[in-house]
């Protein structure tokens, strides 16, 4: 299957495509604007404007040539999109860790295709050194078919999983200091300041704003086939929240969690007997996936740190474990106790 149709900003398309035509646009750029309002989506339509080869007199990609349709089909060789992956084998060195990625960035991909209204990536996912090892082993590579290179890095903020180890955002600094001529680098983030200065300071901001409820409600009609006034509301403005609740996002579980971790011991257990046992990947990966962005939220926000941190530490090594045999009852029992009186 292929993409769906960017829906909205039209102002920032025209922007770009006329700064493409005219051989104005700056090489590396940073797309940033709140959560799920299309920023990787829109930084693909560059891609096929950068690439397309039969623009018409509008600086906008025709969306019928090869290239505009292998970019849409995630197929194009000159086109990387890079995204937080949650990896979970471990290389023996550098070259092993780098084709970890690159394989669990094929599978990702291939999901996306068979799912092109995708989720966001799990809490747990990230940006690793061994993803910036593998976008320094393709730019100096010439364009295969195309007579550029694009790379889209979407959710750039999660390159700095901790500022203690900034390893793979250092490594990022470098290739953006010099980047091959016929290469255009994208990243999108919803936290521009949860990245390094210093990487910040090498990209053209270009903000993405939310969508007007019309943009919304067409999107909700045409591709969901679905009509509701109260889900376009809630969704805000963004079309990533509105697939959030159509699809039932984590949030309410997270709130009977965190209610419960505050609250006395049998509040705690009764809510772990409720959670199904050894569905570790569905509700109760989504119920941590929802609790480690919540602690992210309360740690950008400053709100007692040092305990914040300390439950995000809590919530990962939950988040590990969930992986294998362990029952998601025991685990939720014993996170709600750890959790007790969090933040």
């Amino acid at each position: 299957m292929a993409l769906h149709p960017v829906y909205g900003h039209e102002g920032v398309r025209d922007r770009l495509g006329v700064a493409a035509a005219a051989g104005r646009l700056p090489q590396a750029l940073l797309f940033e604007g709140p959560p799920g309002v299309g920023k990787q989506r829109l930084a693909l339509w560059l891609a096929q404007t950068l690439i397309c080869e039969s623009p018409g007199e509008s600086p906008r990609p025709c969306g019928r040539c090869l290239a505009c349709t292998r970019v849409l089909s995630l197929g194009h060789p000159d086109v990387l999109w890079l995204v937080p992956l949650e990896i979970t084998r471990k290389g023996a060195d550098a070259d092993k860790q780098v084709e970890l990625v690159e394989e669990a960035l094929g599978e990702e991909m291939a999901l996306r295709r068979e799912q092109p209204l995708y989720r966001p990536p799990p809490g747990a996912a990230s940006h690793g050194i061994a993803a910036v090892r593998l976008l320094a082993r393709r730019l100096p590579l010439r364009p295969a078919l195309a007579r550029r290179k694009v790379v889209v890095i979407g959710g750039a903020e999660r390159l700095v999983p901790q500022r203690a180890n900034p390893e793979a955002a250092n490594a990022l600094l470098k290739t953006l200091e010099e980047p091959p001529p016929d290469t255009t680098i994208v990243l999108t983030t919803s936290d521009a300041n949860a990245l390094l200065p210093t990487i910040v300071s090498r990209l053209v901001r270009v903000r993405i704003s939310r969508v007007p409820d019309s943009v919304v409600t067409e999107f909700a009609h045409r591709e969901l086939g679905k009509q509701s006034s109260q889900l376009v509301a809630a969704a805000e403005g963004s079309i990533g929240r509105l697939l959030a609740l159509e699809g039932g996002a984590p949030g309410a579980s997270v709130e009977r969690f965190l209610r419960a971790a505050g609250g006395g011991e049998v509040d705690r257990y009764a809510t772990a007997l409720g959670q199904p046992p050894y569905q570790a990947r569905g509700g109760f990966t989504a119920l941590l996936d929802g609790l480690l962005e919540h602690l992210r939220d309360r740690a950008r926000g400053g709100h007692d740190l040092e305990r914040v941190v300390a439950a995000i530490g809590r919530v990962l090594e939950a988040r590990a474990a969930a992986q294998g045999n362990v029952n998601p009852q025991l685990l939720t029992a014993v996170l709600a106790n750890e959790l007790w009186g969090a933040p």
